[in-house]
């Protein structure tokens, strides 16, 4: 979904192996050097998570926006992003357009005129932890049974 790059999933494709998850294709593309990635990862992702029985969604679709939001939620929740990095990221990615992540761009949008309000940035990040555990709560969209388009 653009969330990361190439040589990011061959990273996570060898912390897979490393925790037990040994399949061929995950073997296939955690051995890609970061020279092959660029080009083999579009075609050997699909076969590791299907070997993993995990979900591909299809690039840009709803599906898949909506399942990036929700794993930068939980990225959120582990203390990997603050609250404002995590509604730039989504607002960025999605700006008001994603009804899932609408809120939380709104929330963005109330970052940047703090200084003309009355709410606090505590007050913003408390609404954004309870939005976002919200969001990281809710229920995935299953893959559809053929997303290798």
């Amino acid at each position: 979904m653009g969330e990361l790059r190439a040589s990011d999933v061959v990273s996570a494709a060898c912390d897979a192996l490393v925790a037990g998850h040994d399949t061929p294709g995950l073997q296939i593309l955690a051995a890609c050097t970061r020279a092959e990635a660029d080009y083999d990862v579009h075609d050997l992702l699909p076969v590791a998570l299907d070997e993993l029985g995990l979900a591909l969604y299809p690039v840009g679709s709803e599906a898949g926006q909506e399942a990036v939001a929700r794993a930068l939620a939980r990225r959120m929740l582990a203390g990997e992003l603050t609250p404002r990095e995590f509604t730039t990221r989504i607002h960025q990615r999605h700006g008001h357009e994603l009804p899932l992540t609408g809120r939380l761009a709104e929330l963005d949008d109330e970052y940047d005129v703090l200084e003309y309000g009355d709410r606090t940035v505590d007050q913003v990040d408390a609404e954004v932890t309870a939005e976002t555990r919200r969001l990281a709560a809710r229920p995935a969209v299953p893959a559809p049974t053929d997303a290798r388009s």
